[in-house]
């Protein structure tokens, strides 16, 4: 080959990236952090279980924590046999020490409750879920939603109680607790125990009014408007505004039993239906007898008092208790009630006596005429209560007993005596002849109603007679007449002659009857002085006699 030929080409292909890829690569890049950094501040998901979805939307509606966004709403579902939704959450990141198993949700939206309005910010903004962070030691990713908010947060301050009744249905979630009338907490939770069939209802009692909760208190429903009709009459007690609307729960602690604060959380105590409830509870030592009544108990309802001489000694239990039957010894006349003593209405103290003692000194004041008897407590309503008292010259009573209960001994009340009066009284008017009087007066009436016509026939007689024009002329002829009759009498005047010539005859009449006095003296004594004479005739002597 010769120097002159032209060298040949080499190919060579070259390996390089355009810079227009460094854009997508950029992008890339910045997608993959922001996914790393997507997955670092996502926290755990979650579900909630409500109710219903009003107000839930997904991807708008929020989880928040004091009003701290924490996370949203990412799935609505509905359950397979409908009764409730399932609502799915993602959390922020940090917010897993928040999911305890005492962690509480709840929907927030306009509410008008018990405590008062809340939930108007979400008129514009829309419903959110609230969370309250809870402090357990177990996770937990699933929840119920509470249907209302709670009373306080779990690490409030103040004092949790458990009330028990065995009724439920008589406190609601947000019913006030008072002291004197004063709200110091809310009912906060309320359930019923299947096994032992009674109600729970928890309260919360804010800090400071927690101290004056005392291991001796009582709780006593509240409602706001009690009216009690019994044989004192009405009684009517009104609480206040809010105890009015909805009810709520009281406590107090008896004065001469102070105990010590309370501290433990979560205590049960009693709750009473009522004050007179709790009063009656108060008197647990009694004796239990049966009063037998042969009058009508109309009127006497349980729960009546039984007294002595004003005094309550015990209360009635149960009317009527059931009624006898002849093979007992009883009469079906009798109605049996069942009632009750209290040790410590008798005694002050109940420490001051014993059970044993009252039955002894009630055995010995029934030998001394003891007696329960029937009264009217209220005219009005018809109630009627028990009053005892010793009457004296009572005949002792054998001591009896009905369904293993002692008899006390009773009398018939006053009522029953004002009835037997009543009868017999009834029953003597029946006896009367009212049909004969009824036909006398009849009678009567007819007569007089004969004697009214002739009186008024008289009266228009008498009537014509005075119109007539001789009979107008009578009162001045009668005027006449008087005045001759007054001149008459003028003459009998001392004035008038004749009365002073008759006035001295009377003397000279006198006078001769002064001097005939002495004759008549002697006519008096001796008629026949007139004719022999006054002197007495000497008895002759005979002559043969004298010497």
């Amino acid at each position: 080959m010769s120097d002159n030929q032209p060298n040949e080409a080499k190919v060579q292909n070259l390996k390089q990236i355009s810079a227009i890829w460094i854009i997508p690569v950029v992008a890339l890049a910045i997608g993959i952090w922001m996914f790393v950094q997507y997955l670092n501040s996502k926290g755990p998901e979650i579900t909630i279980r409500l109710p219903n979805a009003s107000g839930i939307e997904v991807g708008k509606t929020a989880i928040k924590s004091l009003n701290v966004k924490v996370g949203v709403v990412t799935k609505v579902q509905l359950s397979k046999d409908y009764s409730y939704i399932t609502v799915t959450a993602q959390m922020d990141n940090d917010t897993e020490r928040m999911l305890k198993n005492d962690t509480k949700f709840w929907v927030v939206k306009p509410r008008i409750g018990k405590e008062g309005v809340s939930g108007l910010d979400t008129l514009l903004s829309g419903a959110y879920i609230e969370m309250q962070p809870g402090h357990g030691k177990d996770d937990k990713y699933n929840f119920k939603a509470l249907e209302v908010p709670p009373v306080a947060p779990a690490d409030a301050k103040g004092l949790r109680v458990v009330l028990t009744s065995h009724e439920a249905g008589k406190l609601a979630v947000g019913d006030p607790v008072l002291y004197d009338g004063f709200t110091v907490g809310r009912v906060e939770k309320t359930s019923f125990d299947i096994n032992n069939k009674q109600a729970n209802y928890q309260l919360f009692i804010f800090e400071p009014y927690n101290r004056l909760v005392r291991t001796t208190s009582n709780f006593i429903m509240q409602s706001g408007m009690n009216v009690q009709m019994g044989a004192e009459g009405f009684n009517v007690k009104i609480g206040s505004l809010e105890s009015l609307i909805t009810g709520g729960v009281t406590f107090k602690t008896p004065s001469d039993e102070q105990g010590v604060v309370q501290n433990k959380q979560l205590k049960h105590y009693r709750l009473f239906d009522s004050a007179q409830d709790y009063h009656e509870k108060m008197y647990d030592k009694s004796l239990k007898f049966v009063m037998l009544f042969k009058e009508s108990i109309r009127g006497l309802k349980a729960g009546a008092p039984i007294e002595y001489r004003g005094i309550q000694i015990g209360t009635v239990q149960k009317v009527p208790l059931r009624l006898p039957t002849s093979e007992e010894g009883f009469t079906s006349e009798e109605i049996p009630v069942l009632v009750r003593i209290d040790l410590g209405r008798v005694y002050n103290h109940s420490d001051e006596g014993t059970l044993e003692s009252l039955r002894a000194y009630l055995e010995k004041e029934f030998k001394n005429g003891l007696r329960a008897t029937l009264k009217t407590g209220n005219l009005l309503t018809g109630a009627l209560y028990i009053g005892t008292d010793v009457y004296k010259g009572e005949k002792p009573e054998k001591t009896l007993k009905y369904d293993d209960y002692e008899v006390f001994p009773t009398k018939s009340g006053g009522l029953a005596e004002v009835q037997k009066q009543l009868t017999n009284l009834l029953n003597k008017f029946n006896k009367l002849p009212v049909e004969d009087t009824l036909n006398s007066m009849t009678a009567t009436l007819k007569a007089s109603e004969k004697t009214m016509n002739s009186a008024a026939r008289v009266t228009q007689d008498l009537d014509r007679i005075l119109k007539q024009k001789d009979t107008q002329t009578l009162p001045s002829d009668i005027k006449a007449s008087l005045k001759e009759i007054q001149n008459t009498l003028n003459g009998f005047s001392p004035n008038a002659a004749a009365y002073q010539n008759l006035q001295g005859a009377l003397v000279q009449f006198e006078q001769v009857m002064t001097e005939l006095q002495p004759v008549l003296r002697q006519l008096n004594e001796k008629p026949n002085s007139l004719v022999f004479g006054d002197e007495k005739a000497k008895d002759p002597i005979p002559v043969g006699g004298r010497k």
